[in-house]
């Protein structure tokens, strides 16, 4: 489908690809990944022509559609939303905007206006158009939206759209830059769902490891000017990656002791007549040798701890009778909200339903028009707004943006902040009107670390972060003992930080006394509980009440037994897929309970000095590596179907 052969390429005197190769075939789910800056986004300017290799060439089967999703922007014209979202061919666009245009004027006389009738026609657009409505839904469109101009959306709303219209066109090849950075955490789940099920391979750039976990099966990293393919997932990659390496530093220690022994014969051996021979022949043996790279030196990667904050009272901050509106649209009456000491609080809800305007009511950034806000003792709040622009002058570089808070930091405390951030020697004198946004989202961090708060408000900290700095904002959030209240569409940031879920929806909030996993057992099981109520109720009532049920409800006798069926049929499923479940779990402990014994028994013969003396030592080595690595890999697999299986059991 697409070959990328021998392609080396440099971008202003640097090598970002050194002699790559890469095959993507039908069927396809690769994530790409590698540090900020290491050629993703090249990569794919490459494959799309907009840049050309120095050497090597990029092909496409011939008759391959393919999409792109850019990371930040893409163009929109005056197209409404619907038009956009089926604007799947250049044919159907022309067709759907003479149609619009001349039905707008009333002219549907015109030659002009049949002849769109007809292509549109020929262009399958009306199941295109019912298909885009579908994925729009999906993506936390509403209906009332689909006929407004597209260019009256936000940029991320625009994006949405455009990737609707990737969703909509179905191409043989998708290719996604960050594609998760605009959905909030709903869009993303049914977002997430519908790529399990795409027809079409997809290669795709993403810094959220639950994502890539849960779609991809293959990795290729970005490193040091190559692609390196790892089948699996990102957890799978990870445990490989570590495996490789070891054995690659293994194996390049024994040749440098090989290359160095061979090398001290021949310095000591030349000048002997009678060893000149042997000498000569030893060089050449060293010559001849494919030598191995020294092992990589590790990635410079964002390394942080928060400071622990001044201890605040027990009761942090307080919303009392708090109503909010923005024009005549109100968001919130008579909100009350109440968070304590150390809690870990995700906001989580559908798109517009209020998370980032509660967000800024706690941060003190929006003023309610009643109702009040009340800090506890000793409390300091710090908000770190999702659009980073918000948090910084445009005009002031690195280190003047770091040094602008309330009370200013020395100098050297900043740039050693910094430079823990990556803003090393002269990156801090850089202007923040030119920074790309992982750059800006390290800056906004830093300056929390320089005025530590002991109330931590954080909308979507993680996007445009890679995902060894969101690991460590992780690590550092794990440690904090302030009070952190976030949003975040990042399901494994979620899941490791969140204590207590808050449902918001239309102005309401629902709170969860546990975490993301237990917010969705919870809510699975309300659902079930529902529909099992709605079902007794049904099987109990007697002839009568069942008579005047249907008349209130509209359901006929055959409709009301088609219901139970379906009921049936969704209960026989579950069970199946309980026990499926079952026999997944109860085959991955037996894989593993059987690499424990070869492990043990690897151990024992590691322990015969007989082994080391002929040989089979290294070979024993090797061997307790890839089995080390492959029970690695199988706990995790095993762990998440085991979490799969118990919220099972607990919802069904």
């Amino acid at each position: 489908m697409l070959t990328i052969s021998a392609v080396s390429k440099s971008f202003a005197g640097r090598v970002l690809f050194r002699d790559v190769s890469l095959q993507v075939n039908r069927g396809d789910r690769i994530g790409l990944v590698g540090a900020n800056g290491a050629g993703k986004t090249t990569l794919f300017s490459l494959i799309l022509g907009e840049e050309s290799p120095d050497n090597g060439g990029i092909s496409m089967e011939r008759g391959i559609t393919f999409g792109f999703l850019p990371q930040e922007s893409a163009a929109v014209g005056d197209e409404t939303v619907l038009e956009l979202a089926t604007a799947v061919t250049p044919e159907l666009a022309k067709a759907s905007r003479t149609i619009r245009e001349h039905e707008a004027s009333g002219d549907t006389d015109a030659h002009e206006y049949h002849e769109a009738l007809g292509e549109f026609a020929d262009q399958d657009g009306h199941a295109i158009t019912a298909r885009a409505k579908r994925v729009l839904a999906g993506l936390a469109f509403r209906e009332n939206q689909f006929e407004k101009p597209a260019k009256g959306l936000s940029g991320g709303w625009i994006m949405r759209a455009h990737l609707a219209r990737l969703l909509t066109q179905q191409p043989d090849l998708l290719l996604l830059d960050e594609p998760t950075n605009h959905l909030d955490l709903e869009s993303l789940v049914w977002f997430r769902e519908h790529l399990r099920g795409y027809p079409g391979a997809i290669l795709m750039i993403s810094h959220d490891r639950d994502f890539l976990n849960q779609l991809v099966r293959d990795i290729v990293e970005i490193s040091r000017a190559k692609l390196n393919r790892y089948k699996g997932n990102y957890d799978s990659y990870l445990t490989e990656k570590a495996a490789r390496e070891v054995q690659h530093a293994a194996a390049y220690e024994n040749q440098q002791r090989e290359i160095d022994r061979l090398q001290d014969f021949v310095d000591r051996f030349r000048a002997k007549a009678s060893k000149a021979t042997q000498a000569q022949s030893k060089l050449k043996q060293i010559e001849r040798m494919e030598i191995i790279e020294a092992p990589e030196e590790a990635e410079a990667r964002v390394k942080f701890r928060f400071p622990q904050p001044t201890r605040s009272g027990h009761r942090v901050i307080t919303l009392k009778d708090l109503d909010f509106a923005y024009g005549e649209l109100t968001i919130y009456r008579g909100l009350n909200f109440e968070a304590e000491r150390g809690e870990r609080i995700v906001l989580v809800g559908p798109n517009g339903a209020g998370k980032s305007t509660l967000l800024k009511l706690l941060g003190g950034v929006l003023t309610p028009q009643a109702g009040t806000r009340e800090l506890g003792h000793n409390v300091n709040a710090g908000y770190f707004a999702q659009q980073r622009t918000e948090m910084f002058n445009p005009r002031h570089t690195v280190l003047e943006a770091a040094m602008d808070l309330p009370r200013t930091p020395g100098e050297q405390l900043a740039r050693t902040i910094l430079g823990s951030f990556l803003f090393r020697g002269d990156d801090v004198f850089k202007p923040v009107a030119v920074l790309s946004g992982g750059e800006k989202s390290r800056l906004a961090l830093a300056r929390l670390l320089l005025d530590p708060p002991n109330l931590v408000l954080m909308d979507e900290p993680t996007t445009h972060l890679d995902i060894p700095s969101i690991d460590a904002l992780i690590g550092a959030l794990e440690q904090f003992e302030g009070t952190l209240i976030f949003i975040s569409h990042d399901v494994d940031f979620i899941r490791r930080l969140s204590k207590r879920v808050l449902h918001i929806s239309a102005g309401q909030l629902t709170p969860y006394a546990g975490g993301y996993d237990y917010y969705l057992d919870k809510t699975k099981a309300t659902s079930a509980r529902d529909a099992l109520v709605a079902g007794e109720q049904l099987s109990n009532f007697q002839p009568e009440e069942a008579k005047q049920t249907r008349e209130k409800s509209g359901l006929g006798l055959k409709e009301m037994k088609q219901q139970r069926r379906a009921e049936a049929e969704v209960r026989k499923a579950a069970a199946k897929a309980k026990r499926d479940q079952e026999q997944k779990v109860a085959t991955l402990e037996a894989r593993i309970q059987e690499l424990e014994a070869k492990v043990k028994d690897l151990t024992q013969a590691l322990q015969d000095p007989e082994a080391h003396g002929s040989g089979k030592g290294a070979e024993l080595s090797r061997t307790m590596t890839r089995t080390t690595a492959e029970i690695v890999t199988l706990s995790v697999q095993w762990e998440k179907e085991s979490e799969i299986l118990l919220g099972m059991e607990q919802g069904g």
